[in-house]
């Protein structure tokens, strides 16, 4: 089946959707049965997407995680209330004091603050490592190592790692490797035909899609699905059914989204290119991008997001640039319907494996579903605002 068709069917059985065409909002605390044997019948399959307890989910949780499994490939899909918390409940059900944890140099700030603050207090020792290593991970590997964490492309930067090198390596070892998928979505990268453990989605992103939900998941695969499952439930994480309708309801739509943000993006990226005061585009599909090599052969299809770097520039460089756009607009997500606009001024700060090779500021752009010729009139405008400051 192509995956336009699995998008629009997937999760949309009758045993979840009865005569509908959306499978239905449910929403419940407590679940309710006539006798012993229906309640024990709950009890022993629980796990199984069987009414036990609002926490466990309802025919709204069940349908859509079945989708995503179906998308991307996994055994078993558990529901976050966010993306950030999709990491955490992840890396909690591996990790235990004592371990020993590589972590992207890329990764987002959240996960990184995440392992600097929260696993270091609680005994688990992070390495970080560069993301182009490739199957060179092999050398920083301990006798405690339990989980390996990819992100690709990287957060900001945009880094495309060798995910079947670090698999590979992670699994003749018996490391868990986890990836946050978020960047391709569902559709564009499958990563456990790439030898990954778990995937995760801040599906608050793409599958979402209209800038008003925040949901996370993270699906696993056969070996290590009971495990994130239970974890993820003793923890306490579960999502409200509201939010998961509405997730579902975009995910109809990722398909033809991603297509139009892609197409979108095309241009704006060749203009920034000429642009005198431009250092570098970040973008995985240009060919003298990191790991474009790997872009190419992992993924189906781009989307909205990059980056680029000002040859030179400060703060107010950066404030001239993004005060006054009329389109762009100032936001720490993306994967919404508009366009967007972040900088950083200190990519270093961000790296303890790496070292930036960049001068100047970074703005990252979340390129949405405007017409590209007012995007690139709304840039314009900011790159002629910086020229004046000069």
């Amino acid at each position: 089946m192509k995956v336009a068709t699995q998008i629009v069917h997937a999760g949309r059985g009758k045993r979840w959707a009865g005569y509908s065409v959306n499978v239905p909002v449910v929403r419940a605390s407590t679940i309710v049965f006539d006798t012993m044997a229906e309640m024990k019948h709950a009890t022993r399959h629980r796990g199984e997407h069987v009414p036990f307890y609002g926490r466990r989910g309802t025919q709204t949780h069940f349908a859509f995680s079945e989708a995503i499994c179906e998308l991307e490939g996994g055994a078993g899909c558990a529901l976050y209330p966010c993306g950030a918390a999709a990491i955490s409940g992840a890396l909690l059900a591996f990790l235990r004091q004592g371990d020993h944890l590589l972590m992207v140099d890329g990764a987002y700030e959240p996960t990184r603050a995440l392992c600097d603050k929260v696993l270091a207090a609680l005994g688990i020792e992070t390495t970080y490592y560069d993301p182009m290593i490739g199957a060179e991970i092999a050398s920083l590997i301990r006798p405690n190592t339990r989980v390996i964490y990819l992100e690709s492309p990287c957060s900001l930067s945009m880094e495309v790692q060798d995910v079947p090198a670090i698999t590979a390596i992670a699994r003749a070892r018996d490391i868990i490797t986890i990836l946050d998928n978020t960047w391709a979505s569902p559709i564009l990268c499958k990563p456990f035909e790439l030898g990954v453990d778990v995937s995760i989605q801040a599906a608050t992103k793409y599958i979402c899609g209209h800038s008003d939900v925040m949901l996370g998941t993270a699906s696993a695969n056969a070996k290590h699905w009971p495990t994130l499952r239970e974890h993820s439930y003793l923890l306490g994480y579960c999502a409200s059914a509201d939010d998961v309708y509405l997730a579902a309801r975009g995910l109809r739509t990722l398909g033809v989204r991603l297509a139009q943000h892609q197409r979108n993006v095309e241009p704006i990226v060749q203009w920034l290119l000429q642009q005198p005061e431009v250092e570098a585009v970040l973008h995985p599909a240009l060919p003298n991008h990191p790991g474009h090599a790997a872009f190419k052969r992992d993924f189906s299809g781009g989307n909205g997001l990059f980056s680029f770097v000002l040859k030179t520039g400060d703060a107010n460089t950066v404030q001239a640039f993004v005060e006054g756009m009329h389109h762009f607009k100032m936001g720490f997500s993306w994967g919404g319907y508009e366009s967007l606009v972040i900088a950083n001024t200190d990519m270093q700060a961000l790296r303890s494996a790496t070292t930036w090779p960049y001068a100047g500021p970074l703005l990252r752009l979340h390129i949405g579903l405007e017409d590209p010729e007012d995007l690139i009139k709304d840039l314009a405008a900011a790159f002629n605002r910086i020229r004046e400051l000069k």
